[in-house]
């Protein structure tokens, strides 16, 4: 069993930054994707950004383009993501998710994300 769970939330105003964590115990980040989510309220869950195995590469949604950040220590079982420049519309609950146990050769980096950890709420005041 995986267990992701995220940290770094808060509220903010806009221009400021956030270093959300997601600490995966044990996994592999050389052989499972994982990703961030996140879900505003009354949206649909969106895609934020996605690091692949090493078989493939960082995918970011054009809305955190140039301003999101994802990384990985893979000797902490740990990824982050570093979010610059802030805006309102960023508002929303954060989720890591990991692929797991789907080892992938192709770079299809968002799909078959099945273990989700908690999520971890963003404010960005208005």
């Amino acid at each position: 069993q995986v267990q992701l769970v995220e940290s770094g939330g808060g509220l903010v105003q806009p221009g400021e930054s956030l270093r959300l964590s997601c600490e995966a115990p044990g996994l592999s980040l050389d052989h499972y994707a994982i990703g961030w989510f996140r879900q505003a309220p009354g949206k649909e869950r969106e895609r934020v950004a996605c690091a692949s195995n090493n078989a493939g590469s960082t995918s970011y949604a054009d809305s955190v383009k140039g301003r999101f950040t994802l990384t990985k220590d893979k000797a902490k079982y740990t990824v982050y993501l570093q979010m610059n420049n802030l805006k309102p519309e960023d508002t929303g609950v954060y989720y890591c998710a990991t692929d797991y146990p789907i080892i992938k050769v192709s770079d299809a980096c968002w799909e078959g994300m099945d273990h989700w950890g908690e999520g971890t709420l963003v404010t960005v005041s208005s």
